[in-house]
């Protein structure tokens, strides 16, 4: 069966481009689309497609409002947006909206069949710039938290102090994985938790993009992690960056 897709994008040129190359995938079959967000949440519930490959910036019903919608009408279908933004205020958004991929319209058309087959599969696509706002906000996020750790901390009985800290070596004792993981790797990792694509973590280890994804095949393994998106998330949880 191919995968069923609904376009939806204002640009009449845009999705005359799209329909025309996903129309060579032999496993992809364009069902419909629509030029705005609240004709895609009608196609969505008449034509049942898998996925929904979608702008942001769209008239009547934005995007992230549309991807909302979709996730609470339609939840099995799957979306992507494919944007010419990359800041936080659109990744963030979107992301908590239930988009399971985030990329940009420069992307290579054959890593765009890629990125739809593997979102199809379950998997998360976010491009490298949009994984490292996700990974700014998630890194804020927990740095307040520590700092108001902290500051409780310091105001509270000895014993609860004591507690606290029991319960701190506790979990870094629970991450015996990252053990495992070899010095290489280990900075693979980090990089990865920066938003750094497989080429640009080449370039900055000097070693060739297959080493690269070989390092990241192999820490994904040892960690237990399906995608990069997963491993940077887990990387910026356990503090872990270079």
């Amino acid at each position: 069966m191919p995968i069923r897709i609904l376009l939806a994008d204002d640009h009449a040129m845009v999705r005359r481009g799209l329909h025309v190359f996903l129309s060579t995938q032999s496993d992809m079959l364009v069902v419909g689309e629509a030029s705005d967000g609240q004709e895609a949440l009608q196609q969505a519930a008449e034509l049942k497609p898998d996925m929904v490959l979608m702008d942001l910036h769209m008239p009547v019903l934005d995007g992230i409002e549309t991807a909302r919608q979709l996730r609470v009408l339609t939840p099995s279908i799957r979306i992507i947006v494919l944007t010419s933004f990359s800041d936080q205020d659109h990744v963030v958004p979107a992301v908590r909206a239930g988009v399971k991929g985030y990329l940009l319209k420069d992307i290579e058309p054959e890593d765009l069949a890629l990125a739809i087959r593997n979102v199809h599969a379950g998997q998360v696509e976010l491009h490298p710039a949009a994984a490292g706002q996700l990974m700014h906000v998630m890194a804020s996020a927990e740095l307040s938290m520590n700092e108001q750790q902290l500051s409780l901390k310091q105001t509270e009985p000895q014993p609860v102090q004591e507690q606290r800290q029991d319960k701190g070596k506790e979990a870094q004792a629970s991450a015996p994985e990252l053990d495992t993981l070899t010095r290489r790797e280990h900075e693979v990792l980090g990089l990865i938790a920066q938003g750094l694509s497989n080429k640009e973590i080449a370039a900055r280890l000097v070693i060739t993009e297959k080493t690269v994804k070989t390092h990241v095949s192999h820490l994904l393994d040892k960690l237990g992690l399906s995608d990069r998106t997963q491993a940077a998330i887990y990387a910026v949880r356990k503090g872990w960056v270079v």
